[in-house]
């Protein structure tokens, strides 16, 4: 992609397409766009019915790309996501046959109901984008992009992602209801066909690589390099925590800083990158001690305090 205004045309284009479907939830889409630019994964915590899966169908008709959905549940094996090997008693072969994981997005849907092992098969895929099975490694396509959903709310049967999955999520992304100035025109507009039966590609594959690869450079000046690592330092010693973000949380947070800056038609990076961001790409890290996960402390106040105190570069 030749400069930081073509990048901005693109990202503009992609969440004004997104928003016919999806409406009066820009910020949201901003983010999500950014991700999906610095090759990252989407965490959506969120009720059913806000649409979660609608979202993801929306990013990856409008990026022109494939698309495939998983449900999880409990007796969800591995190799339903990645794939298996199939015994050919014709010619005494095995034969490959991907799993649906082999996609450019993939939304696991309700991902805390199946077992950890099953949640595991994912990591290889999100963290190197390739699955390591039978002894041979095969890359995922490009782009490949992870939105996997939760509910918040129902907690039988379900089964808590560790902190090694949840530090494979770039952001953690909240939907809600609509606002009540779009519910009405909403209402009026489902009559029939679904948005998404007139969505069009307003991008291909090759305009989302050369994306992803202007992301990568974009400038972070050495001042601004400080006051991430600081701002992650900060979670590190806030009293209520117990296990703060890690550098795979620091590099990736510059990773969605530098697509914000491209989303703004900057080839640079400013302290406001990084404040927008903190909460939705470092809150979900966090683990808190016992004293204030028993006392309901928020983990995004905890941000927002790290945020408020840390010095701002001039």
């Amino acid at each position: 992609m030749s400069d930081a205004k073509t990048a901005r045309a693109l990202m503009l284009r992609l969440v004004d397409n997104l928003e016919t479907v999806i409406q009066g939830k820009r910020e949201v889409l901003e983010l999500l766009l950014c991700c999906c630019a610095a090759r990252g994964h989407v965490l959506l915590e969120d009720i059913p019915g806000t649409g979660k899966t609608t979202l993801a169908r929306a990013l990856a008709v409008s990026m022109g790309c494939d698309f495939k959905r998983i449900q999880f549940t409990p007796d969800l094996l591995p190799t339903d996501i990645v794939g298996t090997s199939i015994f050919h008693p014709k010619d005494l072969t095995f034969r490959f046959r991907p799993g649906p994981v082999f996609t450019n997005v993939l939304i696991a849907d309700e991902i805390n109901r199946a077992s950890p092992r099953t949640q595991s098969a994912l990591l290889e895929a999100m963290a190197e984008h390739q699955v390591s099975l039978d002894g041979e490694t095969r890359p995922l396509p490009s782009p490949f992009v992870c939105i996997a959903t939760q509910n918040p709310v129902e907690f039988h049967g379900t089964y808590p992602l560790p902190e090694a999955s949840l530090d494979r999520f770039s952001v953690q992304l909240t939907l809600g209801y609509p606002p009540e100035s779009q519910e009405l025109s909403i209402l009026m507009a489902l009559r029939g066909r679904h948005p998404l039966a007139d969505l069009e590609p307003v991008a291909t594959h090759a305009a989302v690589i050369a994306l992803q690869e202007a992301v990568i450079a974009v400038r972070i000046e050495a001042s601004v390099g400080e006051y991430l690592l600081r701002l992650v330092r900060g979670t590190r010693d806030h009293a209520s925590v117990r296990l703060g973000v890690s550098m795979r949380g620091a590099l990736q947070l510059a990773r969605l800083a530098r697509a914000r800056a491209l989303m703004a038609g900057r080839d640079f990076v400013i302290p406001d990158d990084l404040k927008v961001l903190a909460e939705p790409a470092l809150a979900h890290r966090l683990v808190l001690d016992a004293r204030a996960k028993y006392a309901g402390v928020d983990k995004r106040s905890i941000i927002a305090d790290v945020v408020g105190q840390t010095a701002i570069p001039r």
